[in-house]
């Protein structure tokens, strides 16, 4: 790659203190695999893309549909019906033609998920259906690979990052949900592009090594009334994917 060509499109995330061209190095040699490239992982796609990350896998099995456009920034009418993850590798790579996009055209399952999930440094979690958020919490808990997830709905979402020997998503909600459940239900795009630039800033910490990432915790954002909070979680020692007895 050329260096004068990286240090211009870098230069602004270069000058910070925190990542300098140190940082720059890192996030050029990091794999994150996002998993769901619908309304939270568009914009989450697009600022990693554009953080210079080396290595964007995107996960998904859908096929564009009308009713995706409003939130779904990769996308244009002219997708109809095709499939999400090779339409968001060429937007994405004509984007920043600098790094290396991977589509993987599956939906994560028990059987597939492992060893996808390990040929990444990190996973950002933004699916649309609950079953699936935790299913990925499991996997990523039991490989150990970092975690960033997210929900939406309305005009509300929700965040939280998981890391190994810390509380992981099942710990937050130890319910299973049907199989199937949705995840959003009914959601305005700025909601969704909102939460998907956060889980892209999150991992970016996670990557960097920097400032203090939603480990342990739980942000909730009320957009309607524009609030945020910060709930303090637990590692719960029963828990069937973080406890004490998976050390």
């Amino acid at each position: 790659m050329d260096k004068g060509k990286l240090t211009q499109r870098y230069a602004r995330q270069v000058a910070i203190p925190q990542i300098g061209a140190a940082g720059q190095a890192r996030l050029q040699a990091a794999r994150v695999l996002v998993i769901g490239a619908g309304g939270l992982g568009s914009p989450a796609l697009f600022y990693l893309a554009a953080a210079g990350v080396g290595t964007l896998g995107i996960a998904d099995d859908d096929l564009l549909s009308p009713s995706n456009l409003n939130r779904q920034i990769l996308y244009t009418p002219a997708g109809m019906g095709q499939n999400k993850v090779e339409q968001a590798a060429r937007r994405l790579r004509a984007f920043n033609p600098e790094i290396t996009i991977i589509p993987h055209m599956t939906r994560v399952s028990r059987e597939s998920g492992p060893a996808l999930i390990t040929d990444y440094d990190l996973v950002v979690e933004a699916t649309d259906n609950l079953a699936s958020k935790d299913l990925i919490n499991e996997l990523c808990v039991h490989a150990r690979v970092p975690l960033v997830w997210a929900g939406v709905q309305h005009f509300e979402g929700q965040l939280s990052v998981v890391l190994p020997g810390h509380a992981c998503r099942r710990c937050i909600f130890p319910e299973l949900p049907e199989p199937g459940t949705p995840a959003e239900l009914g959601i305005i795009g700025a909601v969704a592009g909102i939460i998907g630039t956060l889980q892209a800033l999150e991992a970016l910490k996670v990557l960097l090594g920097i400032g203090t990432p939603l480990v342990d915790q739980l942000l909730l954002w009320d957009g309607l009334h524009h609030s945020f909070e910060k709930i303090q979680v637990t590692r719960t020692a029963n828990c069937p994917h973080c406890g004490q007895n998976e050390e």
